[in-house]
């Protein structure tokens, strides 16, 4: 049977891309990529004629099939698929054999897998920025493509830039000269030799330097902030090769990190050869190394083994945090995952409370059928999978038995897709000793019903009983026992037990207000800059209605545009009744610096119809 895949239009039973050469004039002025892409594709089928691309709001200016014009038409537009190009090819192929197809084309201003910034919205202040974010199904904005993660292909690509900019993507750097129809620019060569799919190709054009942080990577950022960025970075060889002991070789080739403009909406993006970071991570300390540790991991699971549609995103996340606190086990120490394993299972909560436990989104393997792959976007895949596989590894006898299952899965699957039921044959084929113990396991429960996952592991609590001891006394102060609380309770705990601890203040009912000043006059957290401890301070303080941190947490909620902060920011705000009008507010102000799936997804939370955006009173 053909599988569904419900997020593309293109014809994967009957043709598979193999290459992509891409040429590139970013054209700032007018914000738009006038582009050309030439696709390898081999025929599936006999007498093979016609094919389907996704693409996404953008102009086709003409189709070539091996250099003779093919015609094509656009059908109609869906709400997130985009608008199927179906191209006629002049002739008919025979199974196995290529045809090159060559689209001429230019993507829209508003295309949603590129983010246009003004000199203003960058650290330098005086040059343009763009990147792309192609995760999950927006690469067909920026290329027409087979726009699926179970198509795999290699691309090389040659991009032409205004001369004071540095163009860089999830590929090989492969030298530059001056456009030999523009002296003013130039044109910058990539080449990626490993398969991947669409959603991993990756641009970004800016003021960029770089400095060497490995004998396989450097740092790429504006000049501001690309020394501070070079120290914060400096465990990543270190870290790259413990993630090469447990999971095998590392096949990219080059790892370097690129560290964004703050309106990029994630803490990281796994792009090959080129992570693209947040700047919220250089706030200090640890909170660093655990996104690192998570996108270093995905070079193996998520970029190496793939999930075949959207539905299996767990298959990427969920191996790829098991790997993460891998790597923190080997690098700190086995109390250190379980501690953070326990900090997961309660984002796992906060999920699955704020979709509803019975909302099937929460499901491990949720349906996507006509689901948008990013309204569907939470720690779920992530902490569910995560869980799921420690519970595998405490039935399977420890760590490194079931570490052992995890290279051998990466190494079968390795540069191909897969789907949920090839993972488990492949569980079951690797324990064949165990079958009877694997068969006692409620599949049904962990992956396809909604909530909760129907066992929870007991994690070591080591690490986390400062942070729930220092929890409970607070949750059970009176006023009369506020001057108990001393410096001193905070000061001996590490950055990450300070998380924790706001975490299980955040999972409990809203403080009193009294104990929120106090918190502050105590242990002073208003002038943290880890922005993990910020983030939760901050909500706390607004859940405890401290009118003096709306201000503070709307000024989070927009001085950077990561999801993960930003939207819960808002919702806080937004849920202090005096307060509602004052987040739509500052939201519609700021609107335009947020990167579009971030604008769209606050707009959601908030309530915020189209007819506000566009400036009309409801």
């Amino acid at each position: 049977i053909t599988p569904s895949y419900p997020c593309s239009f293109s014809s994967f039973a009957r043709c598979l891309t193999k290459h992509l050469n891409l040429f590139f004039h970013v054209d700032f002025a007018r914000r738009v990529i006038r582009g050309k892409v030439e696709l390898t594709v081999e025929a599936l089928e006999d007498r093979f004629s016609s094919l389907t691309l996704d693409s996404r709001d953008m102009k086709i200016d003409s189709v070539r099939a091996n250099g003779q014009a093919a015609s094509f038409s656009m059908g109609a537009k869906h709400s997130f698929k985009g608008t199927p190009l179906e191209i006629k090819l002049p002739f008919d192929l025979s199974r196995g054999q290529h045809v090159i197809v060559e689209v001429t084309y230019e993507t829209s201003p508003s295309a949603t897998a590129l983010q246009w910034l003004a000199p203003e919205q960058t650290a330098g202040k005086k040059q343009p920025y763009l990147f792309s974010q192609c995760q999950a199904h927006h690469c067909r904005s920026m290329v027409p493509c087979q726009d699926s993660p179970s198509i795999k292909f290699t691309y090389y690509a040659q991009v032409s830039v205004p001369k004071d900019l540095v163009a860089v993507m999830s590929a090989i750097r492969d030298g530059q000269e001056v456009d030999p129809k523009d002296n003013e620019r130039i044109i910058y060569h990539f080449r990626q030799p490993v398969a991947m799919p669409s959603y991993l190709i990756a641009i970004v054009v800016g003021a960029l330097e770089s400095r060497v942080i490995g004998p396989r990577s450097r740092v790429w950022s504006e000049k501001e902030i690309v020394e501070k960025a070079a120290a914060e970075f400096s465990e990543t060889e270190d870290m790259l090769q413990t993630a090469e002991q447990l999971a095998g070789p590392y096949v990219w080739g080059q790892y370097d990190i690129l560290v964004l403009p703050p309106s990029f909406p994630y803490g990281g993006m796994e792009n090959p050869c080129l992570t693209f970071a947040t700047p919220t991570l250089l706030a200090g300390d640890k909170s660093l190394a655990n996104v690192i540790a998570h996108e270093i991991s995905h070079s193996w699971t998520g970029n190496l083994v793939t999930n075949k549609t959207w539905e299996h995103f767990w298959l990427n996340e969920g191996h790829t945090v098991y790997l993460e606190r891998m790597i923190g086990r080997s690098m700190e120490s086995e109390q250190f995952r379980q501690f953070k394993a326990m900090g997961g299972w309660k984002d796992l909560q906060d999920s699955v409370n704020t979709f509803g436990a019975n909302n099937p989104v929460t499901n491990l393997v949720p349906s996507l059928e006509e689901v948008d792959p990013d309204e569907a976007y939470s720690s779920v895949p992530y902490e569910k999978g995560f869980a799921l596989l420690y519970h595998l590894e405490e039935l399977m006898g420890g760590p490194e038995v079931f570490m052992g299952f995890v290279k051998s899965y990466i190494q079968m699957f390795a540069y191909s897709s897969v789907t949920t039921e090839q993972w488990k044959d492949y569980l079951y084929t690797y324990f064949k000793d165990k079958v009877d113990i694997l068969n006692k396991v409620d599949w049904n429960a962990w992956m396809f019903t909604p909530g909760m996952p129907p066992v929870k592991p007991q994690y070591d609590t080591t690490l986390a009983n400062a942070c729930i001891a220092l929890c409970q006394r607070w949750i059970k102060a009176k006023d009369q026992d506020l001057d108990g609380f001393k410096e001193s309770d905070i000061k001996a705990l590490s950055s990450h037990q300070v998380i924790e601890f706001l975490s299980l203040l955040l999972q409990e009912d809203a403080l009193p207000l009294t104990h929120v000043k106090k918190m502050q006059e105590v242990y002073n957290l208003d002038t943290c800059m880890n922005s993990e401890i910020r983030f939760r301070w901050l909500r706390l303080c607004v859940r405890s209605k401290w009118e003096d941190a709306v201000p503070k947490a709307l000024q989070m909620a927009t001085e950077q545009g990561r999801m993960k902060f930003t939207r819960p920011l808002f919702r806080e705000v937004y849920n202090f009744e005096k307060f509602h009008d004052e987040a739509v507010r500052v939201f519609l102000g700021h609107r335009g610096e947020l990167h579009s799936v971030t604008a769209a997804l606050v707009a959601k939370d908030l309530k915020v119809g189209q007819n506000q955006i566009d400036g009309k009173t409801t």
